[in-house]
């Protein structure tokens, strides 16, 4: 099965499935040197783990990591990292009733029509548990941003059609739903409530800060940031929609209002007076703080009779039972926040050879 890899210097491949023994990643390229315990990985990993509020899944995993290979003495050796969760609490029992069908909202047919078979489990490759391996590797990679000044960090913006209002980055973790806003993050724990009562679910938008970007990392063609971030951020189950900067909103202004301005700060260096373009311009990050944005669909799983059809095409109605998010975009905040870091510690890596200074600034070149 092709697609478990990303990037190109800072490779991450994932395996595992939902219902499996484990589930895990192998990072490859990583810098030797840099400082890495499990302890930081694992707190990476708690953002994510269900089972911490009314609004995640009741399957309770602990997710604790091991560290199999790539680290010394507490950093890293530049040889591939590999890193393992055990799977511990699967009821493939609550999935036997739907075995035969397929699930509206779910991969289950597509799935079946690429590769002769689904994995009714929760499904398999394609279930929410597969990115457990995405945010151990972005927490690695968020520790090599951080050696280099660059911190990032996402939050939830929206859940259904309640929006944030104001904005606390302290008020992030205070909240289980991840809201900078606490008045927001208790109207759309109320929208959560009516939808659970309704056996109903609810998408939501989650946004991604990165502070202290370099400028100039990314390519002007295939491999522009914005596109690679893009793939990234769309490579996530369940999200339906990517935006940079002012993103959609920039197809109804004009020139005049959509161009940055550029000036010099109070070090003479050079910066813009707005940012509209997000940090990015033509595929290239210009210094400015990086700003993309998730939209995530409601969870598929609801306990509402839906019509499907079995895999033998016979018409039917389902009712899913089990336990399920009633909205993944809590715990998939981190995820964001993970695959951006990702991204930017491959383009980092990659954009280290595109000037001839820059290479003899590495190999000490007189």
């Amino acid at each position: 099965m092709l697609g478990s890899s990303f990037g190109t210097i800072f490779t991450i491949t994932t395996w595992g499935e939902s219902h499996g023994k484990g589930v895990g990643v192998v990072v490859d390229g990583c810098p030797a040197g840099l400082s890495l315990q499990e302890e930081t990985i694992q707190a990476f990993l708690d953002r994510r783990k269900p089972g911490k509020s009314r609004y995640s899944t009741k399957r309770t995993e602990r997710d604790r990591v091991q560290i199999l290979s790539g680290v010394f003495e507490g950093h890293t050796t530049g040889t591939p990292l590999s890193m393992l969760v055990f799977n511990t609490d699967q009821r493939s029992k609550d999935y036997s009733e739907i075995a035969r069908c397929y699930r509206p909202g779910h991969a289950d047919y597509s799935f079946d029509v690429k590769y002769g078979f689904h994995d009714y489990r929760g499904g398999g490759r394609s279930s929410g548990r597969e990115t457990i391996g995405r945010v151990a590797a972005g927490a690695v990679a968020s520790q090599l941003l951080k050696a280099l000044g660059i911190k990032l960090y996402a939050y939830t913006r929206s859940i259904g059609p309640i929006s944030i209002r104001s904005f606390s980055q302290d008020e992030i973790g205070n909240n289980s739903l991840y809201m900078p806003d606490a008045e927001a993050a208790k109207e759309a724990q109320q929208w959560l409530e009516s939808c659970m009562q309704q056996n109903n679910s609810s998408g939501g938008l989650i946004e991604c800060i990165v502070h202290g970007m370099i400028p100039g990392v990314g390519d002007p063609i295939f491999d522009k940031l914005d596109a690679n971030l893009a793939k990234a951020i769309m490579s996530i189950g369940a999200v339906k929609g990517v935006e940079i900067g002012d993103g959609f909103a920039a197809a109804y202004s004009t020139g005049a209002d959509n161009n940055d301005a550029f000036t010099l700060d109070e070090q003479g260096r050079i910066t813009k007076l707005t940012n509209h373009a997000g940090g990015i311009l033509g595929g290239i990050s210009d210094g400015s703080d990086i700003i993309l944005r998730a939209a995530f669909k409601p969870t598929p799983s609801i306990s509402s009779p839906q019509k499907t059809v079995t895999c033998s095409g016979e018409p039917t109605e389902i009712i899913i039972h089990g336990r399920h998010d009633p909205v993944v975009v809590p715990r998939a905040v981190v995820v964001v926040e993970a695959m951006t870091a990702i991204t930017l510690a491959d383009a980092l890596l990659c954009g280290m050879g595109s000037r001839l200074d820059n290479v003899k600034k590495v190999w000490h070149y007189d």
